[in-house]
């Protein structure tokens, strides 16, 4: 995501309904908050047009996850990005199916690509030449969406579209299901020629999120299920059918102590990095108190072999909150800013202190590693940050 302006960052941080406005100071890695705009019901992602004037937000009143409350209330919504950073609504909302969980736009910006996580599914709808919400495009092919959609991205040629398929782990007497990369040719909207890559079936496979390199063909794969970093070549509009290098994403990997999953992956503007979220919030009752039991919240470094696309892990860094679903870097490489959907108590020595949401702000050197600057604590009141990103 590109600057608005010359020299100008803005970040917007959703809770709940609420996208919050804050200005980004890159040079003094800092966060100035701004306005607040109310959406139709919760944010669950946002995507800017490429001219970085619009942002398009997916909003749902469903609980997130598997089993929890069935909303009715599903859309996609535009705003125009004023020249300080300001948000106003631009033309009508779209209605959606289901509960969206990640949206996007092909690379020029000509349509939206919404995914679906329960139900699976992907659907693209059009954007219209003045950059408001148009129609949904039909599709010539039925499409396989898998088990549990998590994320869908347009590769930087825009010539192929990969649904993110996340697949779920065994449970009391439910097997596990398997996961799926959904990759399909893109043209101006349509999704042909469907091949699922899922090595070992999918079995042992749980992608959660990918991105690409900016200059090489290789995408880079998070799988929540296993906490771990998968490199495939992208090679003609195909994937390869295996990871040709595969990493673990934690720092500890043989003390877990809870639920802990990798999350977004984001490769650095250069490509010469990569990052990998690892999270972490089960709890246990202390006290009549559920009390976070600890785990990893950090952020895995890894530097990229320029010649083979290697990731070789060099930084882990906790991220100062409890379970980073987002984390944003500036377009010019220098800072990232990483969000955190609730605070959780956690025990202090004999004490229990209280870690709120919040986010979480990081210099980049020139060798990739960060270095924690400053959070900003955020009171969520019951609600989830579930959504942050730069423009």
């Amino acid at each position: 995501m590109a600057q608005t302006g010359v020299g100008r960052v803005q970040l917007y941080a959703a809770v709940g309904p609420d996208l919050t406005h804050y200005e980004v100071d890159v040079e003094g890695a800092a966060l100035t908050r701004r306005g607040t705009v109310a959406l139709p019901a919760n944010v669950h992602y946002c995507w800017p047009h490429a001219s970085r004037r619009h942002l398009y937000c997916a909003t749902s009143d469903s609980a997130s996850g598997v089993g929890g409350f069935l909303g009715t209330r599903h859309n996609v919504s535009a705003f125009a990005i004023g020249a300080d950073g300001e948000l106003t609504p631009h033309g009508q909302s779209i209605p959606l199916p289901t509960r969206p969980i990640h949206m996007t736009t092909d690379i020029p910006s000509d349509h939206v690509l919404v995914a679906f996580s329960n139900p699976s599914g992907l659907r693209v709808y059009r954007i219209n030449p003045d950059a408001t919400l148009g129609a949904e495009i039909a599709q010539p092919e039925t499409i396989d969406p898998g088990i549990y959609g998590h994320q869908v991205r347009v590769s930087l040629d825009d010539r192929t579209a990969i649904l993110v398929t996340r697949g779920h782990d065994a449970a009391a007497a439910k097997p596990e299901e398997p996961g799926a990369l959904k990759v399909f040719r893109y043209e101006s909207g349509i999704l042909t020629g469907e091949v699922s890559v899922a090595p070992n079936g999918g079995y042992g496979f749980g992608p959660r999120h990918l991105d690409f390199h900016p200059a090489r063909p290789w995408v880079y794969v998070s799988l929540e299920r296993q906490n771990r970093l998968d490199m495939f070549a992208l090679e003609a509009g195909r994937v390869s059918s295996d990871a040709e290098f595969k990493v673990g994403t934690l720092a500890e990997p043989g003390n877990i102590r809870g639920r802990q999953a990798a999350g977004t992956v984001k490769v650095h503007p250069n490509g010469r990095f990569a990052y990998v979220a690892n999270r972490a919030n089960t709890t246990a009752d202390i006290g009549g108190r559920q009390v976070f039991v600890g785990g990893e919240n950090t952020l895995a470094v890894f530097a990229l072999d320029q010649t083979t696309g290697e990731p070789r892990p060099i930084q882990h860094v906790d991220t100062r909150g409890i379970h980073c679903r987002n984390f944003h870097i500036d377009p010019s490489g220098r800072l990232l800013v990483a969000s955190h959907i609730i605070g959780l108590p956690v025990k202090d020595g004999d004490a229990i202190r209280e870690v709120p949401a919040c986010l979480s702000v990081f210099r980049i050197g020139a060798d990739g590693r960060l270095d924690y600057v400053r959070k900003y604590d955020i009171d969520v009141g019951g609600r989830q940050m579930f959504w942050m990103g730069m423009v």
